[in-house]
């Protein structure tokens, strides 16, 4: 075991192995390194870990130290400075008619050198160009020609799902795809829908290979003649993904519908074309059926919240009264109904058969009463007459004159 940090370049996806030379490291940080091209600048994808001393590759750069504040003014001068090579190199690239297209410039972090990265279609010489750029910028020069894939994963872009180039988001290295995936996956053979910006392969043909191909070992192939709960039949389709399979069965009707089975429904007895002679047609499969958990029901158990008690006690009253409480029942007052003085509670049975609690009692005074002039002991009362609007008015009836 060996410890070791992984950092990542600017503009690439793949990570490498340094040796942090007892430097505590945490992702994210940006350190310096040393690289067969001189230092370079880096940031740490991992912090130190141990891995196994298989997947190193000999000798082990180092760490050099971490990165500073002049240090990062320096990326910033580098990437300045690329953009001007950039302007200067497409000029001359005109100048000498050469049939070339500049994608990138990559300055090193010491400015010691300068690589050029372009596409053409056949070797170009660019001899004479190399000596215009290098007596400019007085540095190392270099022109790398790269492919189309090279050039999306420089650029970046959107894909035909919407998302970034998987190339240019995390992919280590491009991954080898053939069109023979995609008639795995039974993809249309339109190169406008399985192509990439770039004009090859989706490199996401491989992502799903593996899957379709582990599915297409146990799916029949087509036209293989199986046995079906409905009885014999050709395999006329295959949906690797649903693992089903669409059969014409024998004893169909010209114009019947085919039929869809799952993969555990059906018996091969032929994979593939071929002649039905010698092969023994056995018993009809079962049909498979889905297992579902029975439905269970529990009666639910209802509990009342403490808060919920009076509630529940005075649950009568609101019907009867209302929202009001048990307090404001006596005071209302039904319409052709005597008012109720018992405080709301009930009468008993023996004074609602007699007439009312009240029978027999004399009726109580009213505030408006008053005795008479020279009431006695047992004199009766009447009613003080009252005025308005000038008149008398009483039970007797309305007097003309006003008393004095």
């Amino acid at each position: 075991m060996t410890e070791v940090i992984s950092v990542r370049f600017r503009g690439g996806c793949k990570n490498y192995y340094f040796d942090p030379r007892g430097i505590p490291v945490s992702m994210g940080d940006q350190v310096i390194v040393e690289t067969a091209q001189g230092p370079e600048f880096a940031t740490c994808t991992e912090g130190n870990h141990e891995v196994e001393d298989s997947a190193i590759v000999r000798p082990l750069c180092a760490v050099l130290r971490m990165a500073t504040e002049s240090d990062c003014r320096t990326v910033e001068y580098n990437k300045k400075k690329e953009r001007e090579a950039f302007d200067i190199c497409e000029r001359k690239i005109a100048d000498h008619g050469l049939e070339m297209k500049l994608v990138n410039v990559s300055a090193s972090f010491d400015g010691n050198k300068i690589i050029f990265y372009f596409t053409a279609d056949g070797r170009v010489d660019f001899r004479e160009l190399v000596r215009d750029l290098a007596s400019v910028f007085r540095a190392r020069i270099e022109l790398r020609q790269i492919g189309v894939r090279d050039e999306a994963k420089m650029i970046g872009g959107l894909g035909i799902c919407g998302r970034p180039f998987c190339c240019s988001q995390f992919l280590d290295g491009f991954l080898p795809v053939s069109i023979k995936m995609a008639k795995t996956q039974n993809l249309s053979l339109n190169p406008a829908k399985i192509s990439g910006t770039c004009g090859r392969l989706m490199c996401c043909l491989k992502y799903e290979q593996n899957a379709y191909e582990d599915a297409a070992k146990r799916m029949p192939k087509a036209e293989s003649f199986v046995q079906t709960p409905d009885g014999p039949g050709n395999v006329k389709g295959v949906d690797l993904l649903r693992e089903t399979v669409k059969v014409c069965l024998d004893s169909a009707g010209p114009n019947e519908p085919l039929k869809t089975y799952r993969g555990c429904e059906i018996k091969v007895l032929r994979n593939g074309k071929g002649s039905r002679e010698g092969i023994e047609i056995p018993e009809r499969p079962a049909r498979y059926v889905e297992e579902r958990e029975e439905d269970r029901f529990d009666m639910p158990i209802l509990t009342t919240p403490f808060y919920m008690d009076h509630q529940l006690e005075d649950a009568p009253t609101r019907e009867k009264f209302g929202q009001e409480g048990g307090e404001n029942r006596a005071r209302r007052r039904h319409r052709g109904g005597r008012r109720n003085h018992s405080g709301g509670q009930p009468r008993p049975a023996e004074e609602r058969q007699s007439g009312g609690g009240n029978a027999g009692k004399p009726r109580p005074s009213k505030p408006q009463q008053a005795k008479a002039d020279s009431p006695g002991e047992g004199e009766g009362k009447r009613r003080k007459p009252y005025y308005r609007n000038g008149r008398r008015r009483g039970k007797g009836g309305a007097s003309p004159n006003k008393p004095e």
